[in-house]
């Protein structure tokens, strides 16, 4: 059930003979919206006024024919023109009743599988696996994993890939270190812990004779430095500082910068590509622990993924495809180099002077793949926004490769931010890790269950009491839920000011309020002593007697348009936006005394009233299933 198609479809061939571009009438369907305030209809239809325009004539009287031309049937009531031409439109009462009856008789709610079925492939998560994952991987993991299970639920082949970090840059750092600084009981004790220290310090040794050798060349003051060398170089260390960060790079995304210790990691991962026996032993013993500790934290988000391909997986198809992109003129030979051309300006380098490959190669070399594979229709890049440059000339080399005819799309994100309004990083050792936040996430969900149960036993509510097994269990799923939820429910495209108190908020559009609700619903069905499975194989005769039964049902029969919305756009918060709607529409039906579930005025109603229970719980299950969030069936 689509409400806005079924509207749409009304009104198509009424708009065919009035609009004078057909290219145009897609947009002036689209025109048809909910309406802004209930008092004045269901949805309101907008195009009278821009046709009028193009067709000289006065909204109103644009409007007046189209309503009279409209067959109201058992759909609609008499609709309205109001204002310079808004007709406003109200859905009968008996209609919404049957096609909510329909909808708790589907195992899928009424949402049919696409007719045109699409092969996506989406490409998530991808952290650098010799670092603990921390709360910068949270969006892309979280939105990734949403949208894998959206386009499945809506009938798509989905071919979940995350492309893994595993061979790249960092891990000349981390041999680097490992030779040179490593701890060896701490590595032994706690591997990855370890690897992301070696990291960090790399890192920072290596900027800091960048710095130093930046300062050196362009600011130095020779008599200065004969005099004083290290009080200069102290001077150059800061001015270089001062002007990185003057310049907002980010330091995350740079190559090192040719200072010993940086050319020294270069070295190191320029062997490991070659083969190097020593270097390659040791790649080999980073790696299971590394990717143990990785997948521990996707098995606590319930995270899945179909496919997990490293760049090593796909560094023997490198040369080839720079033989390919060279012999067919979309490479070019570059001071020893080998780059691709995308304007004068506009360079991306797929082979270093020393031989060593680049991560345009490596992504080059995975489209291949991934079309050769999997043959789909569309690849997804889950990826923060500041790599849009890269996608942008990445997905034009694809396109003069030849792939030309699968959809590439930058689905990306704003940036995790820290209270600075700053990306958080792990070369400066400030991120939090994933499992950390998670395990604080938990603790406080626990916290908030204890607290909200002595509340309601203070007002001698009806609580349940739940073993110590049941209280983990919702710890578990509250605090984790939190945190997705105070994720997915941002537009995807904002950045995110990373804030325990904003993920883990038990009240308004939060995850705890939506498990409530479910959990809510569940209850009512128990002491209705309600057959779930009744409801779906027979369903009742659904009544709708009272504005808030009304109010939720029209929300109920919006699922599919928020689906339909909500994938179209690769937009998770647009199925948050929905549940807030669909849970303050069962709040206002639960709250009104003259809707009273168990003590209805007559048993049809009683029966009509728990399926509206029975169907909100389901659509809140099933909705928050897709984002990647569990229920409980007690709280």
């Amino acid at each position: 059930m689509n409400l806005l198609s079924v509207l749409r479809n009304q009104f198509q061939p009424i708009l065919e003979p009035l609009c004078p571009d057909p290219s145009k009438l897609a947009d002036y369907l689209a025109m048809i919206k909910p309406a802004q305030n209930s008092e004045h209809g269901d949805y309101q239809a907008n195009f009278a006024m821009p046709l009028a325009k193009l067709l000289k004539r006065k909204p109103q009287e644009v409007a007046a024919e189209i309503v009279a031309k409209l067959p109201l049937g058992d759909l609609l009531e008499k609709p309205s023109v109001a204002g310079p031409g808004f007709i406003n439109l109200r859905l009968k009462n008996e209609w919404l009743a049957k096609q909510v009856q329909a909808m708790a008789g589907d195992a899928r709610l009424g949402i049919a599988p696409s007719p045109v079925p699409k092969t996506y492939v989406i490409d998530y998560s991808g952290p650098n696996v010799a670092k603990p994952l921390h709360v910068g991987h949270l969006r892309s993991t979280i939105i990734g994993e949403a949208l894998c299970r959206l386009l499945r639920f809506l009938g798509h082949k989905v071919v979940g890939d995350n492309h893994l970090g595993d061979w790249g840059t960092q891990f000349g750092m981390l041999l680097y270190g490992y030779k040179n600084f490593r701890n060896k009981k701490a590595f032994e004790k706690d591997p990855v812990r370890e690897l992301a220290k070696l990291y960090v310090e790399v890192r920072k040794l290596a900027e800091t004779f960048g710095l130093l050798q930046l300062g050196y060349e362009k600011y130095r003051d020779q008599a200065a430095f004969e005099k004083d060398p290290v009080r200069e170089l102290a001077r150059l260390y800061v001015k270089s500082l001062e002007r990185k960060r003057n310049k907002g790079e980010d330091d995350d995304e740079d190559e090192p910068t040719g200072d010993p210790i940086s050319e020294a990691c270069r070295a190191e991962t320029v062997k490991l590509h070659e083969g190097d026996p020593a270097n390659v032993t040791l790649w080999k013993l980073f790696m299971p622990a590394c990717m143990a500790e990785v997948n521990a934290i996707y098995q606590r988000l319930e995270v899945k993924f179909d496919h997990q391909h490293g760049e090593s997986f796909y560094h023997p198809m490198l040369s080839e495809v720079v033989k390919e992109l060279l012999a067919a003129g979309i490479a070019e030979q570059s001071k020893g180099a080998i780059v691709i051309c995308f304007d004068a300006d506009k360079v991306a380098m797929i082979q270093k002077s020393d031989g060593a490959f680049t991560y345009t190669t490596t992504d080059l070399a995975t489209i291949k793949y991934r079309v050769d594979t999997w043959r789909p229709d569309a690849i997804l890049y889950v990826v923060d926004f500041r790599q849009g440059d890269h996608f942008k000339n990445l997905f034009d080399a694809a396109t003069r490769w030849g792939f030309s005819t699968v959809g590439l799309e930058h689905v990306s994100f704003g940036s995790v931010l820290g209270e600075d309004r700053k990306p958080l990083k792990t070369r400066d050792g400030n991120a939090i890790e994933l499992d950390i936040l998670l395990d604080r996430a938990v603790l406080i969900g626990k916290e908030k269950y204890q607290q909200n149960y002595l509340e309601q036993m203070a007002r001698k509510q009806d609580v349940p009491e739940l073993t110590d097994e049941e209280k983990k269990q919702i710890a578990e799923v509250v605090g984790i839920g939190a945190v997705k939820y105070a994720d997915l429910s941002q537009n995807r495209t904002s950045d995110y000011v990373f804030s325990y108190e904003k993920m883990l908020a038990t009240d308004g559009n939060t995850a705890t309020y939506m498990q409530y609700a479910y959990a809510r619903c569940r209850s009512i069905l128990r002491k209705g002593d309600a057959d779930q499975q009744r409801f779906l194989n027979q369903p009742p005769t659904v009544v709708i007697i009272e504005p808030e039964e009304r109010a939720l049902c029209l929300e109920l029969l919006r699922y599919g348009d928020a689906l339909e919305a909500a994938a179209k756009e690769y937009l998770p918060h647009l199925l948050t936006s929905y549940l807030w709607d669909l849970t303050k529409a069962m709040s206002s039906f639960y709250a009104a005394d003259r809707c009273n579930v168990l003590k209805a005025e007559t048993p049809a109603l009683r029966e009509s009233r728990l399926l509206l229970c029975d169907l909100t719980a389901r659509v809140i299950k099933q909705t928050l299933d897709l984002l990647g969030i569990r229920t409980v069936e007690r709280m």
